[in-house]
């Protein structure tokens, strides 16, 4: 079976839609980067040399240095599905971030992203 398109996609491409769609509410780049490493354990410079290197999601998620257990308690609905229902690795990682951004970009508390 084929992997999904996002996979291959370097995530550089995407993080920029990510900083938009948060600051077209209001949000900041530091607030997106804050929920990135909390998600994946990279440091800053860690981060930024994944986007330097274009590092495809896959490998992104791959080479995280310690995914949040916290992670889990990411619950609810991003692209019509649940993320908590997602089977493959590596697409739940994609939507644990996809639906904290979202959540980001309609005002939650940097506490409740977290899951403080």
């Amino acid at each position: 079976m084929a992997k999904h398109k996002i996979y291959t996609m370097s995530f550089a491409s995407v993080y920029p839609h990510y900083v938009k769609k948060a600051e077209k509410k209001g949000r900041t780049k530091n607030e997106v980067d804050e929920i990135i490493r909390w998600l994946t354990g990279y440091s800053q410079e860690e981060l930024e040399a994944q986007m330097e290197k274009e590092t495809d999601f896959e490998t992104f998620f791959e080479e995280a240095p310690h995914l949040n257990p916290s992670r889990t308690m990411i619950k609810g609905v991003i692209c019509g599905v649940r993320v908590e229902n997602i089977e493959e690795p590596t697409m739940r990682e994609i939507r644990y971030l996809d639906k904290q951004i979202d959540e980001l970009a309609k005002g939650k508390a940097m506490e409740k992203i977290l899951r403080s």
